[in-house]
C-alpha cells in the first residue's frame, strides 16, 4: 500500500499503462535510468519541477495524473481545510465581470476591504485555510455585486483591486490544497479584474498569480515570467512597484530553474537582490513579504529545484534571518519545509530533514501536511527507514499526511 502513495509508484503504473520501458522514459525525459529505477522502487524522491514535468511530458499526462489528487487521511488539520474547496468553487464558477452579481446585497465596501486586507489576510499567511475558507467565498460574491453598481467609480475601483487580492488568495488556497485547475481560473479572475483596472501594478500583482501553477510546461511559464516582469519595469517608480516587481523577478528564477536553466535562474535572483536593496525588509507590511530576507528564503528553493542537496543546501540557510520569519508564518514554513526537502536528498542529513520538516509541520500543519512535494520527500525517506527499521518520528509525520506507514 506504502508504494501506492509515491510519486516513483504512480511513474512505474503509468509508465506500464503506455507500453514504455524505463529506457524510453529516460530518453524521452532526460533522467537516467538507474534514477528512475529507484524513484519507482521508492528510493528517490520525484520532488523537483522540472523532474515531474519531464515526466508527464514523457508519458503524455497530466501532472495531476503524475502526482495524484488531494490525498484525505483522518487528520482534521490535513482534511479539514478541503471542506472549504467546494464552496470557494462555487464562487469562482459562477461569478463573472460581464454578468450580473450572483448575490442581490452586499456588505459595505469599506467592510469588506478590512476584511480582505485584515483577518483573511492574516490567516492566509499563517496558512490557515480553514479560516479562509469560511470567509473567502462570501466576500468574493459581495465583491462583485459592488463592481456591478452604476454611477460610482471610485467604489468599482476598489472593488476591484480588492478583488485581485481574493482572488489571488484562492489562487494560493486551491493550488495548496491539489485543485491546480481552480487555482488557475482564480488566477484567471485575478488578471481580468487587474484589466478593468488599467493599472500596471495591479497587472503585475495578478500575474504573479497567473504564473504561479506547476504546470507540464516550464519553458512557456519562464517567458510568461520574464515577459511580465519586463512589461512592469518602467512603470515602476515607489515601494509597492519595487515590491511587485521584485516578486515577479524571483517567480522569473524559479520558473528558469524549473525550466532546468541555472544561470537564467541565477541572473534573476540578481535581479531581485537589487530590487531588495530598494526597500525595507519589512516581511509583515511589505507586498508578498518581498524584501531581502525572502530573496534569501526563495534563494533556498530555487537551490533545492536546481538540485542541490544535504550541506549545499545548509550551506544556503545561512543567508536567510531566522528571528525575522515569525513576521510571516507562510515563509518560515515554506523556508522550513524546503530546507528539509533538500537535506533529506543526502542520506548523511536525513536526521536532520526530519527535524526540518516536523519544524515547518509546527509552524503551519494545514499546508504542511497538504504539500506533495514535501509529501513525495516522506513518504521515500518512510520507505528507507523502513528498510533500516528505524523511524518513528517519520511515521508520526506520515500518520498525520495520510501516507500509509
Amino acid at each position: 500500500m506504502h508504494d501506492e502513495m509515491t510519486i516513483g509508484a504512480r511513474l512505474r503504473t503509468l509508465r506500464r499503462w503506455r507500453g514504455m520501458s524505463l529506457d524510453e522514459v529516460a530518453g524521452l525525459s532526460g533522467l537516467s535510468k538507474s534514477f528512475l529505477s529507484r524513484a519507482e522502487r521508492g528510493l528517490r524522491a520525484l520532488d523537483r519541477r522540472s523532474h515531474i514535468s519531464a515526466l508527464a511530458s514523457a508519458l503524455r499526462v497530466s501532472e495531476t495524473d503524475l502526482v495524484g489528487g488531494p490525498h484525505l487521511g483522518a487528520d482534521p488539520a490535513q482534511a479539514g481545510p478541503h471542506d472549504y474547496i467546494p464552496p470557494l468553487r462555487v464562487a469562482l464558477e459562477t461569478n463573472g465581470f460581464h454578468s450580473d452579481p450572483v448575490v442581490d446585497r452586499a456588505r459595505p465596501l469599506s467592510e469588506l476591504a478590512a476584511l480582505m486586507g485584515g483577518p483573511i489576510e492574516q490567516e492566509r499567511r499563517r496558512y490557515n485555510y480553514i479560516r479562509v475558507g469560511e470567509d473567502l467565498p462570501d466576500v468574493i460574491d459581495e465583491l462583485h455585486w459592488h463592481v456591478g453598481q452604476a454611477g460610482d467609480e471610485r467604489a468599482q475601483r476598489l472593488a476591484l483591486e480588492v478583488l485581485v487580492e481574493a482572488y489571488m488568495c484562492a489562487a494560493g488556497m486551491a493550488r495548496t490544497l491539489r485543485h491546480p485547475d481552480l487555482g488557475h481560473i482564480a488566477a484567471m479572475h485575478a488578471d481580468e479584474a487587474a484589466v478593468l483596472l488599467d493599472d500596471p501594478i495591479a497587472r503585475g500583482k495578478a500575474a504573479f498569480s497567473l504564473v504561479r501553477p506547476s504546470p507540464s510546461n516550464w519553458h512557456r511559464v519562464k517567458a510568461m515570467a520574464e515577459r511580465a516582469a519586463d512589461r512592469l519595469e518602467p512603470h515602476v517608480h515607489d515601494a509597492e512597484g519595487r515590491q511587485v516587481l521584485g516578486m515577479l523577478t524571483l517567480n522569473a528564477a524559479l520558473a528558469s530553474a524549473a525550466s532546468r536553466d541555472s544561470d537564467a535562474a541565477e541572473h534573476w535572483l540578481a535581479e531581485a537582490r537589487e530590487l531588495a536593496g530598494q526597500v525595507p525588509d519589512d516581511l509583515e507590511r511589505n507586498w508578498q513579504a518581498f524584501g531581502a530576507t525572502n530573496v534569501a528564503i526563495w534563494n533556498v528553493t530555487v537551490g533545492v529545484e536546481c538540485g542541490k542537496i544535504g550541506g549545499e543546501v545548509f550551506e544556503l540557510t545561512k543567508f536567510v534571518d531566522e528571528e525575522k520569519l515569525d513576521q510571516n508564518l507562510a515563509r518560515k514554513t515554506c523556508f522550513l519545509a524546503d530546507v528539509g526537502r533538500g537535506l533529506a536528498r543526502d542520506p548523511k542529513w536525513r536526521d536532520e530533514a526530519v527535524r526540518w520538516f516536523r519544524r515547518s509541520e509546527v509552524v503551519a500543519p494545514q499546508r504542511f501536511r497538504n504539500d506533495v512535494k514535501v509529501r513525495e520527500s516522506v513518504a521515500v525517506m518512510l520507505e528507507q527507514a523502513r528498510v533500516a527499521a528505524q523511524g518513528r518520528e517519520l511515521r508520526g509525520m506520515a500518520a498525520r499526511m495520510g501516507v500509509p506507514h
